[in-house]
């Protein structure tokens, strides 16, 4: 028989603090949400070979895909305005590819010739100076840096999310990429809704305008990418003009598409405008051509990337590096790619949703007021 409750004893319980109660709560949330992003983390990493020509087709479709709007806007067929768009991408790409193959052929000879004559010039530099040190004293050294440090070729294409260094995966990622991209260019407001109607029907307005908010900010970082790169590009080729340089095709085409990947990109690139120096002009030149680098790269981070990229990505360059070493030890060089603009998504996205700005936003908005898919049993 139980008692009545005025006649039970009160059951004791020791006294939990306020703080202490506080951080389980947050604990065992955090270890949900860091158990959740591991799950998608290795998911990614198992299937990273649909993943990063996903990745560059979302990336080049937010680049493209306002001509197609534009051309759409203007009565063209939708099949002509996606076919527009992708021939004009490739003409593009392929005049890149064009320049930086025609000023290879043509200077290669001289290259690997005045490349023997400076490796040799700097041997006799080093076994008179004070170090007196001899050519197999260099390559020894040179070697053991390459062992100690893992250089070798697989360090590019290192990292989890690496696609692979064979012609065959590269041509495969390229298919499913190019692939990718038409559906993206033609049909992506059709996929997107199709995911978002995915979701419960009261999540449906906050992902959406959350979503789309993401798109703009993905694009935004796209353009500003291209101008920046295309800035640090004209500065270092004129410098390389200024100094009667060859290959400056060569360089200009190389800073440019090495913009697009952030830090190591115009590190290597950079290296590569002082190293034709070096070989063709001496090390006066090389010098020179150094100091224009460093003074091109200073006017990206001091002036366009506070002025011009902190407002399209709205986060702190602290994240941006911290990004781009997390990308880069997951991924290797595709890591490095992806990392900025996941995380400029992802910081509009989390605000976005935080904040409750779906209300009364109209990207939200429209999506309730347009037509809801239907899928077709």
């Amino acid at each position: 028989m139980r008692l009545p409750r005025q006649f039970r004893t009160p059951r004791s319980e020791p006294p939990v603090p306020n703080g202490l109660a506080i951080a389980t709560a947050w604990s065992w949330r955090f270890l949900i949400i860091a158990a959740a992003a591991a799950v998608v983390i290795f998911f990614v990493i198992s299937l990273s070979f649909l993943v990063i020509p996903l990745l560059i087709a979302i990336l080049i479709a937010g680049l493209v895909s306002p001509l197609a709007v534009f051309l759409r806007r203007h009565r063209w067929p939708g099949w002509l305005a996606t076919l527009t768009t992708l021939i004009t991408l490739l003409s593009v790409f392929g005049a890149l590819v064009w320049l930086v193959v025609v000023e290879i052929v043509r200077d290669w000879p001289s290259l690997q010739r005045r490349t023997l004559i400076a490796f040799e010039d700097f041997i006799e530099f080093l076994a008179q100076s004070p170090l007196q040190l001899s050519e197999s004293q260099v390559r020894d050294w040179f070697d053991s840096l390459v062992t100690e440090f893992d250089l070798g070729s697989g360090f590019l294409l290192s990292g989890a999310l690496s696609i692979g260094s064979t012609a065959g995966s590269l041509l495969v990622g390229l298919g499913i990429a190019l692939f990718a991209l038409i559906f993206f260019i033609h049909d992506g407001d059709r996929i997107w809704r199709f995911m978002v109607n995915l979701l419960p029907r009261p999540a449906r307005p906050a992902v959406a305008g959350a979503s789309a908010h993401g798109w703009l900010t993905l694009t935004s970082f796209v353009k500003v990418q291209i101008f920046v790169a295309f800035v640090d590009a004209v500065g270092i080729g004129l410098g390389a003009l200024f100094l009667q340089l060859p290959l400056v095709v060569l360089i200009f085409v190389a800073v440019f598409l090495g913009g697009f990947v952030p830090i190591v990109g115009a590190f290597v690139t950079g290296a590569l405008a002082v190293f034709i120096a070096l070989v063709y002009a001496g090390p006066g030149a090389a010098l020179t051509m150094a100091i224009i680098v460093l003074a091109v790269q200073q006017l990206e981070s001091q002036v366009l990337q506070p002025l011009v990229m902190g407002a399209a990505m709205r986060i702190h360059p602290l994240a941006v590096a911290l990004a781009v070493a997390a990308g880069g030890y997951l991924g290797g060089i595709p890591g490095i790619l992806f990392a900025v603009p996941i995380v400029a998504y992802l910081n509009v996205f989390i605000k976005y949703l935080a904040n409750n700005q779906w209300v009364n936003d109209p990207l939200a908005m429209n999506f309730l007021a347009g037509p809801p898919l239907k899928v077709q049993k």
